[in-house]
């Protein structure tokens, strides 16, 4: 019989939890937290209490303003995780199918799955160059789906959703009376691309984001939902049950982070490009990898030649090498697995360095094997 209550919603999320840490940690994908020093003013701008209702008005007036749409279109949230499930449960009913990428981020399948809804995927693989295909997502879109989730840019692969092809996912959506959740919490350090969130291009969509994986502020817990109007109405009321408010402190030091988001975003691509550079050497001086390079972001997925699932060679690394990788089996893609770049560099050095060992190790046992 199956388990009504599974163990696990989100296997990555637990894993990502509870794996024995190595020394040098590459499992990650946050940007390098801020410090306070990188938010002045910080400790002049905390709240302990006030009316924060349906969000701390400040900061909801920050997003509408800095999103160019009006404050009814503007849902905070604990995080992107947050935001993403009050966009779901804002959406879906038990009963219902949300048709969700893979390989993907699967915290999006395990919300799908803890409303009662049915779970549809489509493919972003690798021969596509991880690519958003709206044909992908027509051949397995029906009359029940509800919600289209997808990541913009890709998580794992940092694959970048151009324009066009959102806008036909878009219409897709549309047809069927669906809604399409975009999280896009890589997208904002991108500097060469559009960057405008997908909700204030076409109601069809609902746009997701924080302050974590572009502006290194994971510990604030700010993120936010952009939507039509009945859509953030019926999130909000969804949040009276999850958490009622937001923490007043974190959504305070947000408005300040708010009047210092570009300084943020120069700060994060200081360390974002530097971090995908050696990652781009690295992969370009190891022939058992194969690589799409991403157009940016905080993590690499590199797939490993020869080898059909990563898992072991992973748990090799960290006991033999006292380095961490994510297996890519985690995110439907048991062939990769993925490196944080956008943490201390020293780490990412040291931590590549003895990635490398692993590899060489792999190869030689290989070697002897054959």
């Amino acid at each position: 019989m199956t388990d009504r209550f599974p163990t696990t919603w989100a296997p990555y999320m637990t894993w990502a939890k509870h794996h024995a840490k190595a020394r040098w940690d590459l499992t990650g994908s946050n940007l390098l937290p801020c410090t306070l020093a990188d938010l002045p003013g910080a400790e002049r701008a905390l709240e302990i209490y006030g009316r924060n209702d349906d969000g701390w008005p400040p900061l909801v007036e920050a997003i509408a303003r800095r999103f160019g749409v009006d404050r009814d279109r503007v849902a905070t949230a604990s995080g992107a995780s947050g935001a993403n499930f009050m966009a779901l449960a804002a959406l879906v009913r038990p009963g219902d199918t949300v048709l969700v990428e893979w390989p993907g981020y699967d915290p999006h399948m395990g919300v799908a799955r803890f409303l009662g809804a049915h779970v549809n995927t489509f493919q972003r693989g690798w021969e596509e160059h991880f690519a958003l295909l709206p044909a992908r997502v027509e051949a397995a879109l029906t009359d029940g789906t509800r919600a289209i989730v997808l990541t913009n840019l890709h998580n794992p692969s940092g694959a970048y959703a151009e324009p066009e092809a959102l806008a036909a996912v878009g219409e897709l959506a549309r047809a069927v009376g669906a809604k399409v959740i975009v999280d896009e919490v890589y997208l904002d350090a991108l500097d060469s691309v559009d960057r405008r969130p997908a909700a204030v291009r076409d109601d069809v969509f609902v746009s997701t984001n924080s302050l974590t994986k572009s502006y290194g502020l994971a510990g604030l817990r700010v993120g936010w939902m952009l939507a039509d109007p009945e859509t953030t109405e019926r999130a909000l009321r969804v949040r009276d049950v999850v958490d009622a408010v937001g923490s007043i402190p974190s959504e305070a030091l947000g408005v300040l982070a708010f009047d210092q988001l570009d300084a943020l975003l120069e700060r994060a691509r200081g360390v974002l490009g530097p971090g995908q550079a050696l990652m781009r050497d690295f992969v370009a001086g190891r022939p058992e990898l194969d690589w799409l390079e991403p157009i940016g972001g905080a993590v690499g997925f590199p797939r490993l030649r020869g080898v059909d699932d990563t898992e072991a060679f992973a748990a090799m690394a960290a006991a033999e090498f006292d380095v961490g990788v994510t297996p890519g089996g985690l995110f439907g893609a048991p062939g990769h697995f993925r490196v944080a770049v956008a943490g201390e560099r020293s780490v990412l050095e040291a931590g590549l360095e003895a990635l490398g060992r692993a590899l060489d190790h792999l190869y030689l046992a290989k070697h002897r094997t054959t």
